[in-house]
């Protein structure tokens, strides 16, 4: 059964994340998250690309390809699969953590293909190191894990 107007104050079973907001600030709310991940998501590869000497269309091959692997990974991220994804609409996106890395491979001659192979090997580690940390995050309070998040 679907209820219109859920109201977590006059029900204290139903917390404020779960109520109905309609269509209007729906359609608001997810304009806001996409012009907000968009910038994030297109500001690394032009930051690398410029630095790498790329031209303007390669540096847009670039970005087109962030947007879409972002775009993929946040689809896996919603829809879950077996081990992969919290089945919530959460975003992702290129991260600024490792522009410095690729920039310094970049700057002292590597090259893309040897920052992308980097890339590749410290993204297959993350992958096989995941199943280990899931068995010890019930070490860490939540405290802990928001300001590690959070830095």
């Amino acid at each position: 059964m679907h209820q219109d107007n859920i109201n977590p104050e006059r029900d204290p079973h139903i917390s404020a994340e779960h109520q109905y907001l309609g269509m209007n600030k729906n359609i608001l709310y997810g304009l806001q998250h996409v012009l907000t991940m968009y910038g994030g998501i297109i500001a690394p590869p032009l930051i690398i690309g410029a630095a790498a000497g790329l031209d303007a269309s390669e540096i847009g091959l670039l970005v087109a390809a962030a947007l879409f692997v972002g775009g993929l990974a946040t689809v896996i991220q919603t829809i879950g699969f077996k081990y992969f994804g919290a089945k919530l609409p959460i975003v992702q996106g290129v991260s600024f953590a490792g522009v410095a890395t690729i920039l310094a491979i970049v700057s002292t001659g590597g090259g893309l293909p040897s920052a992308f192979g980097a890339v590749i090997v410290a993204s297959l580690i993350g992958l096989l190191i995941t199943p280990f940390f899931a068995k010890i995050i019930r070490f860490f309070p939540p405290v802990v894990t928001g300001c590690v998040i959070t830095i």
